[in-house]
């Protein structure tokens, strides 16, 4: 499927406006401490309870604070599905509920193991937002990683790092378009992350990252009398997060020898 999206973006690019310009912005660096504790189930199948914060370091922008529950189920070393709920709550006072079901798959590719995860979700606002930001998103997240034990430990157990690159990008989906919806570009949000996860034994790990995640919006143009283009048109909006994963695994002995505990970014 990523590789629709990348072949379709050209084809979108090219059919947008020859006079549209595009403004870059970039926000305040967002903190993301997050807490997360895990149960392992049989067959590598887990629930999971990750509660977090994002605070930007600038007034100006909203802060947010999370809270997600999530189950995933394992029918083989490759695949996977489950759900999640995710609540949101901003600095407004406003918040959202976001459900989620999830498609995942992971393989090695040489000494890597490269995943994929598709997600469809549908997002209800309450508090200042208008009843059309329900919405409902597609995700699709690549992701390259490797484990590597220290010291002579044990591989599935024992102390090991974790470096991860991650790419995610989101489009909402509609299924009708009315003529009084505002256009859209193809991709609306994308996620470039780097890891590094610190496993201490086989119940803690911790996961230092660094991310730009990126809105891709369309607003109305406004031309002048020459034509040229003076506000609006297309605007990427750039945010930096710098996060600390801290996971606490229950059960974490259980059948740990063919587990396959996923990284903190599930």
């Amino acid at each position: 499927m990523h590789r629709l999206l990348l072949l379709t973006l050209p084809l979108v690019g090219a059919l947008l406006p020859a006079r549209a310009q595009t403004t870059r912005t970039t926000t305040p660096l967002a903190l993301v401490p997050a807490a997360q504790a895990e149960l392992a189930l049989r067959n590598g199948d887990y629930l999971l309870l990750n509660v977090g914060t994002a605070q930007f370091t600038s007034a100006n922008y909203q802060n947010q604070t999370f809270a997600a529950v999530a189950y995933e189920h394992f029918w083989g070393p490759k695949w996977s599905w489950g759900g999640r709920a995710m609540a949101l709550r901003y600095g407004s006072g406003s918040s959202a509920l976001v459900p989620e079901v999830l498609l995942r798959h992971r393989s090695a590719l040489g000494p890597l193991t490269f995943g994929q995860r598709l997600g469809l979700e549908r997002r209800f606002y309450t508090g200042n937002f208008s009843p059309s930001s329900n919405q409902n998103w597609v995700r699709l997240r690549l992701d390259l990683e490797k484990i590597i034990p220290l010291g002579g430990a044990d591989p599935a157990t024992g102390l090991a790092l974790r470096p991860r690159v991650s790419f995610e990008a989101a489009t909402h989906l509609r299924l009708q378009k009315d003529a009084a919806d505002p256009d859209e570009r193809f991709i609306q949000y994308t996620s470039l992350r780097a890891e590094v996860g610190v496993r201490t034994g086989p119940g803690f790990d911790l996961t230092p990252w660094f991310a730009y995640g990126a809105d891709y919006l369309a607003t109305l143009p406004q031309y002048d009398n020459m034509g040229q283009q003076t506000a609006g048109g297309n605007v990427n909006q750039r945010t930096p997060l710098l996060g600390l994963d801290l996971r606490y695994t229950f059960g974490a002995g259980r059948g740990a020898a063919e587990r396959q505990q996923l990284p903190t970014q599930h």
